[in-house]
């Protein structure tokens, strides 16, 4: 199964990656991956363990090198025109690179006399734009992981790049912290910054980006807008009728409607557990669900509830790469 965009490319993207594959030794680690970032907008990017996700990022910001394939930012090679292509990139790989015995203003300073044209102007523009002003004086050692994040964001936006590469952005935080940094990250992308962020959070993925690729095996299997890649996958309708038996009976015998033996295989752990203990789940199209209602109490069977289940992007995750665990 392959989904790609149908939609018409437009002439704002940031990031190109074109048929790049890696091979080290004998091993193909990069099969084939291909997808673009335009500007103003939050990319995910998705890959099970040793998909190959994180040897696409590296390649993205030339720590290793692609065995064939193009990976081009604002239009330069990053490989042919590595100075040209970097200076547009804003990355934060694993963990931010940060001296907690320094202020977050003294790391910033530090970070800013690394890079032409970053004075003491641009450093409190990126303390207001990640909203640091109250503790930006106070030692890193101070600060939260969110508080951290920001700050290494912050390093990452000096230069003025326009494509910013999140490893794992909201990993460790709180509940809290995860809500607010979406919102910082949304804030970026609005103000017209690509935003390339690859986490193993799913339903943060599904909250945040506005496109998404998902990676299997070195390849991608799927480009495209979060909502229209999971409105792709199956619609499920849980069914509370009684008696259960009858109404079982009367699902199975329609040639529209599949009977899910094993919803715990398909469904979420949050829907199975609010679900009861005699709910029928099927696999159908919800504009079905009317007609079915009405010949259901018509043979005399007690409908309770009907519940039309929202495919998610874990669904099609665990679908397309056929259950393997995600980074």
């Amino acid at each position: 199964m392959r989904i790609t965009e149908q939609s018409e490319r437009k002439d704002n993207v940031v990031l190109s990656v074109e048929h790049v594959k890696k091979k080290i030794g004998r091993k193909w680690i990069i099969q084939d991956v291909t997808f673009d970032v335009q500007e103003g907008e939050i990319f995910g990017f998705l890959g099970p363990n040793g998909a190959g996700k994180t040897t696409t990022i590296r390649m993205l910001v030339d720590l290793i090198k692609p065995t064939s394939g193009v990976i081009k930012v604002c239009g330069f090679n990053v490989n042919r025109d590595q100075e040209k292509a970097l200076q547009y990139i804003g990355s934060i790989v694993e963990n931010p690179e940060v001296y907690t015995y320094l202020t977050g203003w003294e790391n910033l300073e530090h970070f800013a006399r690394m890079q032409p044209g970053v004075d003491r102007n641009r450093i409190q523009e990126v303390v207001d734009t990640v909203r640091m002003q109250q503790r930006i004086h106070d030692k890193v050692s101070t600060y939260s992981l969110g508080m951290r994040q920001r700050l290494g964001i912050a390093q990452a936006l000096l230069g003025r790049p326009k494509l910013l590469i999140l490893d794992e952005p909201t990993n460790g935080l709180d509940p809290k912290g995860i809500k607010e940094m979406r919102e910082f990250i949304r804030r970026l992308a609005d103000e017209g910054l690509a935003v390339f962020v690859s986490s193993h959070l799913l339903s943060e993925i599904q909250l945040l980006c506005d496109r998404v690729a998902i990676i299997s095996r070195g390849k991608v299997l799927a480009v495209g807008k979060v909502n229209e890649l999971v409105q792709q996958n199956a619609k499920y309708v849980v069914w509370n009728v009684a008696p259960w038996e009858k109404g079982r009976a009367v699902l199975e015998k329609q040639s529209d409607v599949e009977i899910v033996n094993h919803p715990e295989l398909v469904l979420d752990d949050s829907i199975i557990a609010g679900m009861g203990e005699h709910a029928l789940v099927t696999r159908m199209n919800e504009d079905r669900i009317g007609s079915l209602v009405t010949q259901l109490v018509h043979l005399g069977i007690e409908v309770s509830g009907v519940h039309n289940i929202n495919p998610t992007l874990e669904q099609l995750f665990l679908k397309m790469t056929e259950g393997e665990i995600i980074e």
